[in-house]
């Protein structure tokens, strides 16, 4: 039996569809990232601006200790946290940021800045490392997630297990913290409400 050979004609509009669809699909799977941003424009704005090496995961679960839990003693009190201490919301390096989160729906986070909307947070988080880096308040704030030992972070983040083992050196560490952010926010020389509060 004689094999079939294709035409040229034939074989030539083969190839030509297979380039196309792999030029196509090749082109779609790099100009878009989950949340709809440009990866090359991504990567070139991350390569130009510096680093911040602060969690921002961890500095919301330091954010919501403090305004759960502290705030409401501390407005009890009447009493105004004096700029330098590092619990004040102007020392939190994402706080502006995470001011401009619209919790739409389960499935849809709003950049508050340019009104881009998001199927989760961790997209919205990106978006603001990428596009609204230059809106991060890091000439006066501070990194909120290093206060986690001292605040318990991990005890409000669902990511942690509450079996580790105790570390006496950290659990000294946090203690000492604890002790600054109490003197250093709350001075017991300024009267009987802020002595309350420390």
């Amino acid at each position: 039996m004689a094999k079939k050979r294709a035409s040229p004609v034939h074989t030539t509009f083969l190839l030509l569809m297979a380039l196309q669809l792999f030029s196509a699909t090749s082109s779609l799977s790099h100009s878009y990232s989950d949340e709809g941003i440009d990866e090359t424009a991504s990567r070139t704005l991350k390569e130009e601006q510096p680093q911040v090496h602060c969690s921002r995961e961890r500095s919301r679960a330091a954010w919501k200790i403090i305004e759960e839990y502290l705030l409401p003693f501390v407005e009890r009190e009447k009493y105004q946290l004096s700029s330098r201490c590092r619990l004040h919301p102007n020392n939190d390096i994402f706080r502006d940021q995470e001011e401009h989160k619209i919790h739409i729906d389960i499935n849809d986070w709003q950049c508050g800045y340019c009104k881009k909307v998001f199927r989760a947070e961790k997209f919205l988080d990106q978006h603001f490392d990428n596009r609204h880096y230059n809106l991060l308040n890091v000439s006066h704030g501070k990194c909120l997630a290093d206060l986690c030992g001292a605040l318990h972070c991990d005890f409000v983040m669902k990511s942690q297990s509450h079996k580790t083992k105790c570390n006496p050196a950290a659990a000294t560490r946090n203690g000492h913290l604890c002790e600054d952010l109490a003197d250093s926010c709350f001075p017991v020389d300024e009267g009987p409400s802020v002595a309350r509060l420390h």
